[in-house]
């Protein structure tokens, strides 16, 4: 269904006047901002249902909804999962790049809006990387998708991360989980995290060190990003943030490989958008501080 007669069966966004704008990004949604004489809105169309991706739309709506309610994601106005849509308000700002969160100065604003989506209402899922790399593994190899060359080989270190890092395990707060610099908004004051498809209670090193992975960020900007965060610096937390760093490029390599084979509509390089983060997470296994990295995030500081 095309999107003005997705926009017509919807209330709040059939007014006259209209104008309609698809706005960048998104490859699992289109996304348009909609202005009608009551407001401002974006509707979220569903590019595909997400069901090999592990995106299930029902608590998208729900943690969406928690977002908003913590104060730092878009106040939701209509989800008529029938449609494949979901609108939610327009946040004036401005779209985030990487350059953006090389500056400095970013990264205490953005642990701030993490720890506040972080202290919000919990979510109605949760999100492990771990559980996802496998269910992406099975996927791939059932769906007989493409894998990385010597993919499996470091399977037994993912084993031996996940069991070190079980030793000071704290819990899980609501987390974005695919904080991308286009899922983060400025108004000027603040910053806004947008996109809750990805979204599940999680450790909330994970979310720091998907920032910073995603973003391929210097190690020193992963190190301020936490120290913000937890207000003192906590070198067992640095570590925990570049393990969970490393898993998230292993198990988004996945989600690629998913994608490349799966979506052949979507004109989209999936394959070497994952290979270059698969490049990173080899270089990170195999480096010679792996071990010492572990032991660091398994002792107390």
């Amino acid at each position: 269904m095309a999107a003005p007669e997705v926009l017509d069966r919807i209330p709040l966004l059939s007014g006259v006047p209209r104008t309609v704008e698809l706005l960048p990004g998104g490859l699992t949604n289109h996304n348009y901002k909609v202005t009608v004489p009551s407001g401002c809105y974006v509707a979220r169309v569903w590019a595909s249902d997400g069901s090999l991706l592990a995106i299930d739309r029902d608590a998208e709506h729900a943690n969406s909804i928690a977002a908003a309610a913590a104060g730092v994601g878009a106040p939701v106005h209509d989800y008529r999962p029938g449609l494949g849509v979901l609108v939610v308000g327009f946040l004036p700002g401005r779209t985030f790049t990487e350059a953006d969160l090389l500056d400095s100065a970013n990264l205490p604003r953005v642990a701030r809006a993490c720890r506040r989506l972080h202290a919000g209402p919990r979510f109605v899922r949760d999100f492990d990387m771990f559980e996802v790399q496998q269910r992406y593994l099975a996927i791939v190899r059932e769906r007989g998708f493409r894998l990385p060359e010597g993919y499996l080989d470091f399977m037994p270190t993912v084993a031996q991360i996940q069991k070190c890092l079980a030793v000071r395990d704290e819990g899980t707060v609501p987390c974005n989980n695919d904080l991308l610099p286009g899922n983060i908004l400025d108004d000027g004051e603040r910053i806004w995290l947008i996109d809750y498809e990805y979204s599940g209670n999680n450790d909330a090193c994970f979310e720091l060190g998907n920032i910073w992975s995603e973003s391929d960020l210097p190690l020193g900007h992963l190190e301020e990003l936490v120290t913000a965060y937890y207000g003192r610096r906590l070198r067992h937390k640095i570590a925990r943030a570049r393990l969970l760093g490393l898993m998230s490029k292993y198990g988004w390599t996945l989600w690629a490989s998913i994608q490349d084979g799966a979506n052949e509509s979507i004109d989209f390089d999936f394959w070497s958008w994952g290979m270059e983060k698969y490049e990173r997470a080899v270089s990170e296994f195999t480096g010679s501080g792996l071990v010492a990295l572990m032991d660091e995030a398994a002792r107390a500081d």
